[in-house]
């Protein structure tokens, strides 16, 4: 019997559409040229986040999503080594103090609980001395992305639904301008609808079906330190980190981002640098990763980096994620855009996606993640 429904990339977004429309009854096929999960997915670090988005759009679609990692979690019945440990900013001088507390009030008048600390290094005793302010984000949380993306594929596969790796799509056939099948290597798949999450790739699926988006890669590159007693007990990270994520700068920045993980090691980002699908790791860009790390953590001085990984993630040029129907092509379907945010706003992707697909009353307004807007179409 063939699908109702394609979805194009075994990531965690893709992952988490897949499940929310089988659960919603619809007969689901995801398809991925690689491995699932094996792409941005496994090159996060598991990011579940409030604290780094100003009220908005986005910032709906992440608490939608917090609240739902759990209960989903607890439905897969699987170890994904979740962590509700919170997050913890800091501004390191004087001029960056105030509009951090200025982000932070901004937040909690839309129900973000975001404490400021007048006793940081009783939370984190290893910080840096020069803290200037911090605050406290308790709903900040971990988990590991690759068995978050395959515990929710494992579910779609239980609720009858086919998972296929190694699957290269080229493209879509259309009857009377609506979408009848997708062209892959292995032939042609029948189906009405089709679900672009191919994250970086986006775009180039996109054009390959008629109907591009300005979707573009962004590379970002982690460090991992070796195995240490517990140094870092939250997520912590600079206050200029929330301004990295939000600039449309093609040119490398860094900001500190640092966590200890279950197994020892402690995780050291982040970079974010356009340059198209390059697989090259710049020294520059590691040490200055390293050299901000231990000015937040002075600890980590003499700790020896064991290996460094990188990624490519889907940006959008309006920095929103593009979820819903494409005007332009019907039974075609968007959901990426997502930049290294997937993580975190997987579970409300899905179920968004699925309740504008089946026509059901969205749990948030959809509108401002639209396909046909300026950033995405008219830069395409």
């Amino acid at each position: 019997m063939y699908p109702d429904v394609v979805v194009v990339g075994a990531g965690v977004i893709g992952a988490a559409c897949a499940r929310a429309l089988t659960v919603a009854g619809l007969r689901v096929t995801v398809l991925d040229r690689g491995a699932p999960a094996s792409a941005t997915t496994a090159s996060g670090e598991g990011n579940v986040l409030v604290s780094d988005k100003g009220p908005g759009p986005e910032l709906d679609l992440a608490a939608a999503s917090r609240l739902r990692w759990p209960s989903l979690i607890e439905s897969l019945d699987v170890d994904v080594e979740w962590e509700s440990k919170g997050g913890v900013v800091v501004a390191t001088t004087d001029a960056a103090a105030q509009p951090l507390l200025d982000f932070a009030d901004a937040q909690r008048k839309v129900g973000i609980q975001a404490d400021v600390l007048d006793r940081v290094h009783d939370l984190e005793p290893h910080l840096t001395r020069a803290v200037t302010a911090a605050v406290h984000y308790p709903q900040d949380a971990q988990l590991q992305p690759v068995l978050a993306a395959s515990a929710l594929l494992a579910d779609v596969r239980k609720r009858g639904g086919t998972v296929r790796a190694g699957v290269a799509v080229s493209g879509v056939d259309t009857v009377d301008g609506r979408i009848s099948g997708v062209r892959t290597d292995d032939g042609v798949i029948p189906c009405g609808a089709v679900v672009n999450a191919c994250g970086p790739w986006s775009g180039e699926f996109a054009r390959a079906a008629g109907a591009p988006i300005a979707i573009l890669p962004r590379r970002g590159i982690v460090l991992v330190t070796a195995a240490l007693p517990l140094v870092v007990r939250h997520k912590v990270y600079d206050a200029d980190y929330v301004g990295a994520v939000a600039s449309g700068d093609a040119a490398l920045q860094t900001s500190s981002v640092v966590e200890s993980t279950p197994a020892g090691p402690v995780l050291i980002g982040s970079s974010r640098q356009r340059i198209g699908f390059a697989e090259r790791i710049d020294v520059e860009v590691l040490r200055e990763l390293a050299r901000k790390a231990v000015a937040l953590f002075p600890v980590l001085a003499n700790v020896p980096v064991m290996r460094a990984y990188g990624g490519f993630r889907p940006y959008a040029p309006d920095h929103l994620p593009v979820i819903g129907a494409d005007p332009r092509l019907a039974g075609l379907w968007h959901a990426t855009g997502h930049e290294g945010a997937g993580i975190g706003l997987a579970p409300a992707t899905g179920d968004l996606l699925a309740e504008l697909l089946t026509g059901t009353d969205p749990h948030l307004d959809p509108t401002p993640f639209r396909v046909d807007r300026p950033a995405v179409m008219e830069a395409s």
